[in-house]
């Protein structure tokens, strides 16, 4: 077998928080492209009917819409047993699911910085430790975490700190939760995406004025696409990459270089 292939998941099982719009959408489909089941898991329940409607008439593949709380440790237990009563099994999960808010430190109320460190980094937990109990009793499989290069460097001029310090949080969950996890042959790593032209971004009144200062520090002088984290996402997810774990992949076109 060659290694593409080999690289293909073809009947492998996965779900994807966050996985509506933006990037988590990109991979959820790029998942089913190479062959396997996706479930899209998001707070909104519309959209992520939609996301799975279309994903499953471009690909052939059963794509499901679950909607779920990802700071809620019930509604994510409640989750990942609906998709093993579906599935069977749960091969891959991406851990996605975040936001962000511009808002000085001094202005932050401690409401909002709770919101984002309870979804970014909280909610990356629970569907991580969720999702791991179910791999460990199946024998294995690959959880991914979205990063970001935020975790690495401190972005401006946008104001972020509870972004920055979650995502850096991220990382060395990720790190831990595989060590912890190697010999139960679950591989834990994560993906640290640069600024990235989604919807969301293109169309944002607060970060569409930054995009032009943005290109013009950046050494590709340019966002990133969504579907340029699509090749990483069906590496991780997939049997060619059992000897990675532990691994951040920054994708960010060179801007933490600089």
């Amino acid at each position: 077998m060659g290694i593409i292939e080999k690289l293909r998941l073809d009947n492998k099982k996965a779900f994807v928080t966050g996985g509506a719009r933006g990037i988590g959408y990109s991979i959820a489909g790029a998942l089913a492209e190479a062959g396997a089941d996706v479930a899209i898991v998001d707070m909104d329940e519309g959209a992520a009917k939609k996301a799975a409607e279309e994903i499953a008439a471009a690909t052939g593949r059963t794509a499901l819409a679950l909607r779920t709380d990802v700071t809620q440790k019930a509604e994510v237990e409640a989750m990942i047993e609906r998709l093993l009563e579906e599935f069977g099994r749960i091969d891959a999960a991406f851990c996605n699911a975040g936001i962000c808010m511009n808002i000085s430190a001094v202005d932050m109320s401690l409401e909002d910085w709770n919101k984002v460190i309870a979804i970014n980094l909280t909610g990356v937990f629970l569907t991580a430790q969720a999702a791991g109990k179910a791999m460990i009793r199946q024998g294995g499989g690959s959880i991914v975490t979205t990063a970001s290069m935020s975790a690495h460097i401190v972005n401006v001029p946008q104001p972020q700190c509870s972004y920055n310090a979650s995502k850096a949080a991220v990382i060395q969950l990720t790190k831990s939760l595989a060590v912890e996890w190697a010999l139960k042959n679950v591989r834990v790593n994560s993906i640290s995406p640069g600024y990235i032209g989604t919807d969301l971004t293109l169309s944002s009144p607060v970060l569409k004025p930054l995009i032009e200062q943005w290109n013009a520090m950046a050494p590709l002088r340019r966002l990133g696409r969504p579907e340029e984290l699509q090749a990483i996402a069906v590496y991780l997810a997939g049997d060619t990459s059992a000897f990675t774990t532990g691994s951040d992949f920054i994708i960010d076109g060179a801007f933490t270089c600089i």
